[in-house]
């Protein structure tokens, strides 16, 4: 950069034209930005932050709660930052923000987790969905799925008691390291084995 040219590129117009001089360049330059990525994930969960929507407690203090509870009932790390993204499409997905938290999580936890994520949304509508005139029993169309009491659970000990705004919550700066960890190794991505012969 010192001759006054801006950083290497690759030079294709399409894709057509590529060339493998020029996926090298571009898996060199999304090493630094997958890196990146727990930190783009926090700033994009602070935007919770004073966002009541009506709620006892803004909707990050909520992701806290959940997060909190998880850990101090001794659930492992990857349960517990699934717990706290678990309402983070808030934001961008408000019809759908199940599907926004499990596809950031999917290429980091189990199976389990995810579908946990993926389909907490209609578990979690068992209280209060008949207060809007919905099904509360809608999620008992997944009765024989394996991970179905798993949810559940997931909702009644963690999600749906995380609106009492005199808990003491751990702080996001505790996750932190957890949510670092867990987006630092990618388990279940169709770029994994270029990722590993990379690394």
């Amino acid at each position: 950069m010192a001759d006054g040219q801006g950083p290497v590129q690759a030079k294709f117009r399409e894709m057509l034209e590529g060339t493998k001089e020029d996926w090298d360049i571009i898996a060199e330059h999304s090493k630094g930005f997958n890196q990146g990525l727990a930190k783009r994930v926090l700033d994009h969960l602070r935007l919770l932050d004073g966002d009541f929507g009506g709620f006892p407690v803004d909707r990050l203090t909520h992701s806290l709660q959940t997060a909190t509870r998880a850990h101090r009932d001794g659930r492992d790390e990857e349960y517990v930052v699934c717990a706290l993204l678990h309402d983070i499409g808030d934001t961008l997905g408000s019809y759908n923000h199940p599907d926004v938290a499990a596809a950031i999580l999917k290429p980091f936890v189990s199976e389990q987790n995810h579908w946990m994520v993926a389909n907490h949304g209609m578990f979690q509508g068992y209280y209060f969905f008949h207060h809007l005139g919905l099904d509360r029993n809608m999620r008992d169309q997944f009765k024989d799925h394996p991970y179905y009491e798993y949810t559940a659970q997931f909702c009644h000990l963690y999600d749906q008691s995380a609106f009492d705004p005199d808990y003491e919550s751990e702080p996001l700066e505790f996750f932190e390291p957890m949510v670092e960890r867990l987006f630092s190794k990618p388990k279940n991505s169709m770029y994994l084995k270029a990722l590993e012969a990379d690394g």
